[in-house]
């Protein structure tokens, strides 16, 4: 493990330094990393760090999304209102019934796989969004109309209602019947986390005002908390379904809107954990691709990606219509929705996992969605956002 673990660091650092030379972002220098030191080309990698890696990825999720948290105001949010909501499910449901009916007509899959496909595809990358939303809140760009907190929210919850519909439509395979009551519970699930999230954060502000310890000794009780956290959803899954990625989030806005001194301090460790995070997530992404599984789709799934990201786009434009955005506001928000890693890596092969016929298809426009838009939407947030959005005039 030690050998992996020192050629994962050496080699994904290096590539690092030489694509951020060219303007590349470096997630796709891990993810490369990951693929050739991965078991589909030089097999380096230790099966002991293989058997964790969806643990190791959760953690990494984990670390995003209490970042998010800390970051997020709720008063922003409060301002941001509708926008943000429509964010939350538009664009993700326009993609995914863009896929689902297209794939079956290029494709000859049923129906119920093709909104499997979409409701993976459709998914935004917290991985590649949240970390640069923060960077833009932290440097007040963007704030004066809080359309980097915007964004943040929004991409947050359209993860969750993406996994939720990919789960309606597993479970329709798996049943050969479709439960509206799961899409109807949706709402319930949303509240229920956020309430869960926000009783938890309340309480560790009170234990935190009332013990002093080290803001080390926090994180480490922070991460104890949310990792049960997203071990109890497993747990009640069978009986109630919430999102602890989502409580995860409000535990962290909590924290911010009860105790921003600490909020603060916290992020800044934070945000030093997030550097191995991000090495070992997008590694441990880039080693569960088979490169071989490209030749089975070719230019179809090509073709079938970059559209449904211009449906994509149409739709999250219209979904900040009619608000005090610009129009190059608007187009930043649109490039903001492109990016997809973190969920169809943690859930693309699950079909072919579960004996679906088109699984491996699935698999591979998942993988494909990673390498077209997770660098398109990094290097546009990247190069743009000081184009097109302003900076606060308070900063």
């Amino acid at each position: 493990m030690l050998y992996s673990t020192a050629l994962i660091l050496i080699i994904s650092l290096t590539l690092n330094l030489i694509f951020e030379k060219i303007r590349i972002p470096g997630l796709i220098a891990f993810m490369l990393t990951g693929i050739v030191l991965g078991p589909f080309v030089l097999n380096q990698i230790s099966p002991d760090i293989l058997n964790i890696s969806t643990d190791l990825r959760e953690i990494a999720l984990i670390v995003i999304l209490l970042r998010a948290g800390l970051s997020l105001d709720l008063n922003d949010l409060k301002k941001v209102g509708r926008p943000a909501i429509l964010l939350s499910f538009i664009p993700a449901t326009v993609e995914i019934l863009f896929i689902g009916f297209v794939s079956t007509w290029i494709f000859g899959i049923t129906l119920v796989e093709g909104f499997m496909l979409g409701s993976i595809v459709a998914a935004v990358s917290p991985a590649v969004v949240v970390p640069r939303m923060i960077h833009l809140i932290q440097k007040k760009i963007g704030t004066d109309k809080q359309i980097p907190q915007m964004i943040l929210a929004g991409s947050s919850i359209d993860d969750i209602y993406a996994i939720v519909i990919f789960a309606i439509f597993l479970q329709a395979y798996e049943t050969n019947s479709f439960a509206l009551t799961s899409l109807a519970m949706f709402p319930v699930t949303i509240v229920v986390s956020l309430l869960l999230g926000i009783g938890i954060g309340l309480f560790m502000v009170f234990l935190f005002k009332k013990i002093h310890v080290r803001d080390t000794v926090k994180v480490l009780a922070i991460f104890g908390v949310t990792f049960l956290i997203v071990v109890f959803e497993d747990l009640i899954k069978n009986f109630f379904s919430i999102s602890g990625l989502l409580a995860v989030i409000a535990l962290g806005g909590t924290i911010l809107k009860t105790y921003p001194v600490l909020a603060d301090r916290l992020t800044h460790k934070f945000s030093k954990i997030w550097i191995p995070a991000e090495i070992m997530l997008f590694v441990l992404v880039g080693a569960a691709v088979d490169i071989t599984v490209f030749k089975t789709a070719g230019l179809l799934a090509l073709i079938l990606v970059l559209s449904s990201l211009v449906f994509r786009m149409i739709a999250v434009y219209l979904s900040v219509s009619k608000t005090g955005l610009n129009a190059k506001e608007k187009l930043f928000t649109c490039i903001s929705y492109t990016p997809k890693a973190t969920v169809q890596a943690a859930i693309g092969a699950i079909p072919l996992a579960m004996g679906v016929p088109a699984g491996n298809l699935i698999l591979t426009i998942s993988v494909l969605a990673i390498f077209i838009t997770a660098p398109l939407g990094a290097v546009g947030m990247d190069q743009t956002h000081t184009r097109l959005l302003n900076a606060s005039k308070e900063g």
